[in-house]
C-alpha cells in the first residue's frame, strides 16, 4: 500500500524497477493499476513472479507470507504496504517459500541500485525487526530466521518504499495514530490477538487504537515502515497542499476505504502550527520547598515550559495549580515524574495545537560587552527582539553598571545595528 501510494503520487514505474536492480529480475515484473476500495479510486501494487521464478508470488500474497504462511483468512491493512488474497497459493508455491537469516537479507538489498544512504536505511529497518524476533522469541540476533517479513516479496516491498520515499525528496514526515485493528491473527507460533508480537513490539512508542474491523491493519513491515520513517505522530499539519496519492490494499470493506492516504506538501510558514499536550493538576498538601525541585525535574524531563498559578479549592484551600506544556511524546515520561515528586493522585492532559514564531539568538556589540539578543521573527521579518538577561547580568556585574542601564544600553545597540543594516 506504501508502494501503490507512492506510485499514485507518481512515482515512475522504471525508476522503481531500476532501483530494485537484480531484486527485480529475481522477482519478476511490477506493475500497478487504478483500483476502487468503498468508492475510492487508488493504484494497487502488484509483483508478479516469472513462471521459472520459483515460486515467487503476487504481491497481493504478502502478507500471509509476513506471518510465515499461516494466515488463514483474507485481511487487509491499511497502514501497511502488503495485505493478502490466498486464493491460489498452492499454485503460487507460497507455503514453500523459504525464510531468511539476517546476513542473507543484507545480501539481497546490497544486490539493489538503491543509494549508499537507502541501503543502510533498508537494512536497519531489517534489523530492527531481527531486534523485536529475538527478544520475543528469546533467541540469539544471528540465529533468527525471519519467518515474518523474511520473503522476497518483503524486501521487494522495503527496497521499493525506501527508493520512493528518497525519490518523494520530504524532510518531514508526520503519521496519523495508527488504527491496528482488532481480532486474532495466525502467525507461525500459533494464534495471536491483534496486533502480532513482532507488530506490538515494532510499534513500541507510537501512539496506536483499535477499530471495529475484525482484521490486522498493520503489519511488521508497515509498523517498521511507519516508525522508521516519522519524526513524529499526531494531526495533519500546517500546510500547503501539493499532491495526494492513494495506496489500495487487496481487500474492499463496504464501509471502509481499505487505502492508505500520503499527503504531500510545503510548511506554511505564515500559520505554522505544532501539537503539544497539557499536563495539569492541583496540589493544596505539599511543602512548598518541594516546587522549586519539582519544577527542575519536569524540565530535566523534556517540559517545553512550567508555571505555578495561585488556587482555591476544596475545602476552602488555598493550593498551586501546576501546568506542565510538552510533546505529545513527553507525556507520560512527565506525569511520572509529577507522580513520583509531587503528593498528586491524578494528573489531567489535553493536547492542543500552538503557533509559534521562529527563533534565533544573534549577538550584538554594546559599550559593555557583547550581548546576545533573542530574535523572533515570522517570514522573514523580525516581530521582536530582547536581550537574553544572562547576559546583561554578567554584563552589568563584570562592568559594575546598574542591569537596567545594561539592558538600556543593549536596546540601543540593537536598534543602531538594524539601521545599519536596513532592517525594520
Amino acid at each position: 500500500m506504501v508502494l501503490g501510494a507512492l506510485i499514485d503520487l507518481g512515482l515512475p514505474l522504471p525508476e522503481l524497477r531500476a532501483a530494485l536492480g537484480s531484486l527485480a529480475i529475481e522477482y519478476g515484473e511490477i506493475a500497478a493499476e487504478r483500483v476502487l476500495r468503498a468508492g475510492v479510486s487508488a493504484t494497487k501494487f502488484r509483483a508478479t513472479a516469472d513462471a521459472a521464478g520459483g515460486g515467487l508470488h503476487d504481491s497481493d500474497h504478502a502478507y500471509a507470507q509476513d506471518h510465515a504462511d499461516h494466515h488463514p483468512h483474507p485481511h487487509s491493512h491499511p497502514h501497511s504496504p502488503r495485505d493478502v488474497r490466498r486464493t491460489g497459493v498452492a499454485a503460487t508455491g507460497l507455503d514453500e517459500h523459504p525464510h531468511h537469516t539476517l546476513a542473507e537479507i543484507r545480501s539481497a538489498i546490497g544486490r539493489s541500485a538503491l543509494s549508499a544512504a537507502g541501503k543502510d536505511r533498508a537494512i536497519h529497518l531489517f534489523e530492527r525487526l531481527a531486534e523485536a524476533e529475538s527478544a520475543i522469541h528469546d533467541v540469539p540476533l544471528d540465529r533468527i530466521h525471519l519467518h515474518e517479513v523474511g520473503a522476497l516479496d518483503s524486501i521487494i516491498d522495503i527496497v521499493g518504499a525506501v527508493h520512493g520515499m528518497e525519490w518523494l525528496g520530504v524532510d518531514d514526515v508526520v503519521v496519523s495514530p495508527l488504527n491496528v485493528g482488532s481480532g486474532t491473527v495466525h502467525c507461525a507460533h500459533g494464534v495471536f490477538p491483534v496486533p502480532a508480537p513482532a507488530t506490538m513490539r515494532i510499534l513500541a512508542g507510537a501512539p496506536i487504537y483499535a477499530g471495529a474491523i475484525q482484521a490486522e491493519l498493520v503489519t511488521p513491515t508497515g509498523a517498521l515502515l511507519m516508525t522508521g520513517y516519522a519524526k513524529r505522530f499526531g494531526p495533519l499539519p500546517a500546510m500547503r497542499l501539493d499532491r495526494i496519492g492513494y495506496g489500495a490494499g487487496a481487500k474492499d470493506f463496504t464501509l471502509h476505504p481499505n487505502v492508505l492516504r500520503v499527503l504531500v506538501g510545503t510548511t506554511d510558514a505564515a500559520a505554522a502550527s505544532e501539537t503539544i499536550v497539557a499536563l495539569e493538576c492541583e496540589i493544596d498538601d505539599m511543602n512548598p520547598q518541594l516546587f522549586g525541585p519539582l519544577m527542575d525535574r519536569l524540565y530535566d524531563a523534556g517540559a517545553l515550559d512550567v508555571f505555578y498559578a495561585p488556587v482555591q479549592m476544596k475545602k476552602n484551600r488555598p493550593g498551586t495549580l501546576v501546568t506542565v506544556l510538552a510533546e505529545p511524546a513527553r507525556r507520560e515520561a512527565l506525569a511520572s515524574v509529577l507522580f513520583l515528586e509531587s503528593t498528586t493522585i491524578g494528573v489531567r492532559y489535553r493536547e492542543m495545537q500552538r503557533e509559534r514564531l521562529e527563533r534565533e539568538l544573534r549577538t550584538v556589540e554594546t559599550p559593555v560587552g557583547p550581548i546576545r539578543f533573542k530574535v523572533a521573527t515570522r517570514d522573514g521579518r523580525v516581530l521582536n527582539a530582547a536581550p537574553e538577561f544572562e547576559d546583561v547580568a554578567k554584563a552589568a556585574a563584570a562592568s559594575a553598571v546598574p542591569i537596567k542601564d545594561v539592558q538600556a544600553l543593549a536596546v540601543r545597540a540593537w536598534l543602531e545595528a538594524r539601521e545599519r543594516q536596513g532592517e525594520h
